[in-house]
């Protein structure tokens, strides 16, 4: 059973992780719409030989409204909070855009990271991520419409096919805690956007990476993992068969044995 985990930010803000196993670590940044309690089902066949810590990401705290949104550096702080507690060299693990807040915690503080994992991160490779489509979901959201907001953004910015995402939409219209997290998907989306293009930062991590993608996923993200992948020097893409955004959920084996595989031969000494 995971234990929570708490420390302080660099400015004292509390940070919260679900905790669990003992041995190397892993932490684990969730993607949006989330508290790492997606991550649960790869945390349970890990925990077994790793002490796997799943940050509940600051973008994503209802309970620190009053402190959003925030950006990837602040979120990094939080990161950085986390693994000196547990004791570095940590493997990172990354989904969505907390793949591109670990992309920032590695290009910034490579030292503290044994390796990393980073499951189809949305960064910046020319226009923004969002752009006028993010304008529009935040447009519908102030007019009290979240789960359109949402379906407008999984179909034009995440670009899921139009079904899934009006479904998606209206099952957020009728659950007051998903509809609470719409605002913090936007804001993640917008602080993506905020870093500009920095493959060339990017450019300079050269500890051991799995880039994972699933090969039903929208295209754009094997797009930016590609690009990943012709600039760091020690990256590995790993496309799973039959997967798209979301198989941590839908094969938690096949994840996990990719970060096991990982952490082995990123292990120090």
């Amino acid at each position: 059973m995971a234990r929570e985990l708490r420390t302080a930010s660099a400015d004292g803000t509390d940070v919260r992780a679900h905790d669990e196993g003992h041995g190397p670590v892993i932490l684990v940044l969730h993607a949006a719409r989330d508290d790492g309690s997606s991550w649960a089902r790869v945390a349970a066949r890990l925990s077994h030989r790793f002490r796997v810590v799943r940050l509940h990401r600051r973008q994503h705290r209802v309970d620190l409204e009053a402190l959003l949104p925030c950006s990837i550096a602040t979120e990094v702080e939080d990161v950085l909070a986390v693994a000196r507690l547990t004791g570095t060299p940590v493997v990172l693990v990354g989904h969505s855009a907390g793949a591109v807040v670990a992309l920032e915690a590695l290009a910034e503080h490579g030292a503290m990271f044994s390796g990393a994992l980073l499951y189809e991160p949305p960064l910046r490779l020319g226009p923004p991520v969002g752009g006028e489509a993010l304008e529009r979901a935040r447009t519908t959201l102030a007019a009290g419409k979240p789960g359109r907001a949402l379906a407008i953004f999984l179909r034009d910015v995440v670009r899921v096919r139009p079904a899934l995402a009006r479904l998606v939409g209206a099952i957020t219209a009728i659950s007051p805690g998903r509809r609470a997290l719409v605002s913090h998907q936007l804001d993640d989306c917008a602080a993506v956007d905020q870093l500009g293009v920095r493959l060339d930062v990017y450019a300079g991590i050269d500890g051991p990476t799995v880039l994972l993608g699933g090969d039903r996923s929208p295209a754009h993200f094997g797009e930016r993992m590609d690009a990943l992948a012709r600039v760091m020097p020690n990256a590995e893409r790993v496309v799973l068969p039959g997967q798209g955004h979301h198989a941590h959920i839908l094969a938690p084996d096949k994840v996990a044995g990719v970060i096991v595989s990982l952490a082995d031969r990123a292990r120090p000494g």
